[in-house]
């Protein structure tokens, strides 16, 4: 099993449907894999077309458990004094990713948009977004294990 870094650089959305009908939307994004979530920062300027230039990392392991290798991409709209409002989200399929960067070493999707769809599948904007996977690298003792446990951690 190879271990490495999954990075998703989240660089803008583009005509996302308005969920307050009380005036702009603050959006951000939560992005899941394989359990663990990532949150972008909100954009509270953008509004419809908001630019985030965040870049979010997760520890990756190919082939780890299940065959679930996928991003799901939440946007959000944050609210001061409510519960945030679910925009839409998109799946960015990530296992030929993978695949490529243990073959390789590193691998890369290069910024593509993609269609943010709400819970009923209707098309409510879309994300520019970028993924790269790169092998970490063993640091000393050349990868040795101590009781089944590698000691390298993000």
């Amino acid at each position: 099993m190879a271990v490495g870094i999954l990075e998703v650089n989240l660089i803008s959305g583009k005509g996302l449907k308005r969920s307050d009908f009380l005036g702009k939307i603050d959006p951000y994004v939560e992005i899941q894999y394989k359990g663990q979530t990532r949150k972008s920062s909100v954009d509270k300027d953008g509004g419809r077309n908001p630019t985030w230039n965040d870049k979010l990392k997760w520890r990756a392991e190919f082939p780890g458990s299940g065959a679930d290798y996928k991003l799901i991409v939440k946007v959000m709209d944050h609210d001061t004094f409510s519960t945030d409002d679910f925009i839409g989200q998109a799946t960015v399929y990530v296992k030929e990713l993978l695949e490529m960067g243990v073959e390789k070493g590193t691998a890369e999707l290069r910024p593509t948009k993609y269609n943010v769809v709400d819970s009923d599948l209707s098309f409510v904007g879309e994300i520019l977004l970028g993924v790269t996977y790169s092998l970490m690298q063993e640091r000393g003792m050349e990868g040795e294990e101590f009781g089944g446990w590698k000691h390298s951690q993000i």
